[in-house]
């Protein structure tokens, strides 16, 4: 993709974005975080622990287009502005839902974030990606703000499990209210920030656009991201993918924080070492990223991901090291790979799409709802047959992103004007 934004006089801009990847991770693992709480409080199943993530992350599929509408319309200043709002007022439902003992409240915070999320993730990609002025710098540029994400997706388990304790019977959400209170401190923060701070608009609509569109002049166009086949295999890829990444931690989580001898702390402090080990590869990533491909990423780390989850289904649980199983660390090491898999899955999909980049982003997001479909769908599994088998379903949807990074990602469109 090509652009005239030069990244070097939009380093505030590039910071401010940064943070704003921080927030979605930290606000989205929360969601997941709380499976353990609510499971004690709520006496939910493995399925229902999960709503929380799934009421997350269906807001993207209710918001996805919407949101690129308000993108190309009103800017990322105003966008990234109206997001910090929503998710303020999510996470202060979610607070509010242990004092008043309701699942349902706690549901609708979650619902109310995901919106929230959803926003910010239209945001910060296309512009990260264009301030790196597309392919591989603009690869580079999105996987550095990826390690800021996983540092936000690091910190929440962990408090959560530390707030929570050794024993999963001491779970429950007033317990946790400290987190609460630091994410909605930091949305006020960035709110603060992001009004203060210039931000480039480069997909905008014109103020020409805006008056053909307003008097109806403006002719349809007769294409859109839906019409270059690698998007829209992309879109798919990147369901599968945010569904690989929640459900690895999401599901772990939940089952060994009943496993006798290590209970949420351990567990959760398991999941942050996932989260922080997604931190490393995406500094790795962001690294090596002007120099290596997305499509080669994509590939190796997704082939790999398949043989640590083949491990943890296939090697016994009474294999261990030091008490804990080994199955524990390949979840663990898992990360580094799912750690650079959504930038590169972005920028395969977003190659050669011009002037649709902003409505692609949108449709992206909507996407994202598998961040919560796919946990779900893998803890009624877990429920039925146990927690460890029900990774098989990840391992399928890895098989896709290898598929996609080989064959589907090629742009077969190029005859359809982009400028």
């Amino acid at each position: 993709m090509s652009t005239n934004v030069k990244k070097q006089n939009y380093t505030p801009a590039i910071v401010v974005m940064f943070a704003l990847f921080f927030m979605i991770a930290f606000v989205t693992n929360l969601a997941g975080s709380m499976g353990v709480v609510v499971t004690n409080q709520f006496g939910a199943s493995k399925a229902l622990s999960q709503l929380g993530t799934l009421a997350n992350f269906i807001a993207y599929a209710c918001m996805g287009i919407p949101g690129g509408i308000i993108l190309k319309r009103y800017g990322y200043k105003f966008t990234s502005r109206l997001a910090v709002i929503v998710g303020l007022v999510g996470v202060a439902i979610q607070f509010a839902s242990g004092y008043v003992e309701s699942f349902g409240v706690y549901v609708a915070g979650a619902f109310v974030a995901g919106f929230s999320m959803c926003l910010l993730n239209i945001c910060v990609n296309p512009m990260l990606n264009s301030l790196g002025g597309g392919g591989n710098k603009g690869n580079q540029l999105v996987q550095f703000g990826g390690a800021c994400n996983s540092i936000g997706g690091t910190i929440a388990p962990a408090l959560v499990g530390w707030l929570v304790g050794g024993s999963i019977t001491e779970a429950t959400v007033a317990k946790t209210a400290p987190v609460m209170i630091i994410a909605m401190v930091i949305f006020v923060i960035a709110f603060v920030v992001i009004s203060l701070t210039e931000i480039p608009e480069p997909h905008m609509e014109t103020a020409e656009a805006k008056a053909a569109r307003k008097s109806g002049a403006k002719t349809k166009d007769q294409h859109s991201p839906l019409s270059f086949r690698h998007f829209v295999l992309g879109a798919i890829a990147i369901f599968f993918y945010v569904g690989i990444e929640v459900g690895i931690p999401n599901t772990a989580n939940v089952y060994y924080s009943g496993v006798e001898g290590i209970g949420p702390a351990l567990a959760g402090s398991f999941v942050a070492a996932y989260w922080f080990s997604m931190l490393i590869g995406r500094l790795v990533g962001g690294a090596i990223g002007a120099k290596v491909s997305s499509k080669k990423m994509l590939v190796s780390t997704a082939s790999v991901a398949i043989l640590f989850l083949l491990g943890v289904i296939f090697l016994p649980q009474t294999l261990v090291i030091k008490g804990i199983p080994v199955a524990l660390f390949l979840i663990v090491a898992c990360g580094l790979c799912t750690s650079v898999m959504w930038g590169s899955i972005f920028n395969l999909a977003a190659e050669g799409l011009g002037k649709y980049t902003a409505a692609a982003s949108g449709i992206f997001m909507a996407l994202v709802c598998g961040g919560g479909i796919i946990p779900f769908v893998q803890n009624l599994i877990a429920d039925k047959v146990g927690s460890i088998p029900s990774y098989a379903l990840l391992v399928v949807c890895l098989l896709y992103l290898v598929y996609y990074a080989l064959r589907g990602s090629k742009n077969v469109n190029k005859d359809i004007p982009v400028e």
